[in-house]
C-alpha cells in the first residue's frame, strides 16, 4: 500500500512534467551542481515537504549523475554492479556516521538505496541505448576524475543533511513529508519516468529506523 502511494505521488509529478513539456529525456542528462530552487513564478513548495526537500534534492541530483555513470561504462568492461566498490562506500559512510552521531546501520541502508537507485537508471539507459543506437552518448565522461568526485561531494552533503533532518526522519509524519519532498524534487529537477523510478527506489530507508511507518523496500 505505501509503495503504491509512493509511486502514485511520483507518477503525478511525472504527469505534471509531461503537461509542462519537461519530461523529454536527453541522451545524457547533465547533473545539477546545486539543488534546483523552484522558479520565482512557481507555486511555493508545499509545507508537506517539511524540511526533507534538501535530502530528496540530493537524491535527485545523484540520480541525474547516474546518466554520466552509464555513459562512462556503456560499451566497456566496467559493469554496472561493482560489489567491491559499493562495499567500500558503505563502509566509509558507516564510519563517518559514528562521528556524526548517526546510526551507522540506518545510514548504510540509506546509501544502499542510493546505490540501487543509481543502478535502476543505469540499467534503464543501457536498455534504451541497446534499442536505439542513435541515442547512445557520443562522449564518454571520465568516471574517476569527473564523476566520482561529484558523487563524493553528494555523499558528504547527504550525510550532513541526514544529521540536519534526523528529528523529522524519526517522526511519525516522516513518510508523508517524504512523499511531498520527493514529488517536489522530482518536479524541480525535471525527472523523467526512468528517473522517477530511480527516485522511488531511493526512498525506502530515508525515514530511518525510529519510524515504524517507513516505506518498505521494493
Amino acid at each position: 500500500m505505501r509503495t503504491r502511494r509512493t509511486r502514485s505521488v511520483l507518477v503525478a509529478a511525472s504527469a505534471a512534467l509531461l503537461l509542462s513539456g519537461g519530461a523529454a529525456m536527453p541522451a545524457v542528462a547533465q547533473p545539477r551542481p546545486q539543488p534546483v530552487a523552484p522558479a520565482a513564478s512557481a507555486a511555493p513548495a508545499p509545507s508537506a515537504a517539511y524540511g526533507l526537500t534538501p535530502l530528496t534534492d540530493l537524491f535527485a541530483e545523484r540520480l541525474l549523475i547516474a546518466d554520466k555513470v552509464a555513459a562512462a561504462k556503456y560499451g566497456t568492461d566496467r559493469p554496472i554492479d561493482d560489489p567491491a566498490r559499493e562495499q567500500r562506500i558503505l563502509d566509509d559512510v558507516a564510519a563517518r556516521a559514528v562521528g556524526l552521531g548517526l546510526d551507522p546501520a540506518a545510514v548504510v541502508a540509506v546509501f544502499g538505496d542510493q546505490i540501487e537507485a543509481n543502478k535502476v537508471v543505469q540499467r534503464g539507459l543501457y536498455a534504451r541505448w541497446d534499442a536505439r543506437p542513435e541515442e547512445r552518448p557520443t562522449e564518454r565522461p571520465d568516471l574517476d576524475k569527473e564523476i566520482r568526485p561529484a558523487l563524493d561531494r553528494i555523499t558528504t552533503q547527504v550525510l550532513d543533511t541526514l544529521v540536519a533532518t534526523e528529528d523529522v526522519r524519526s517522526s511519525p509524519s516522516c513518510e508523508l513529508r517524504l512523499y511531498g519532498a520527493a514529488a517536489w524534487s522530482a518536479y524541480g529537477h525535471e525527472l523523467d519516468v526512468l528517473h522517477l523510478k530511480g527516485m522511488e527506489r531511493a526512498l525506502p530507508s530515508a525515514c530511518g529506523r525510529a519510524n515504524d511507518q517507513a516505506i518498505p523496500r521494493t
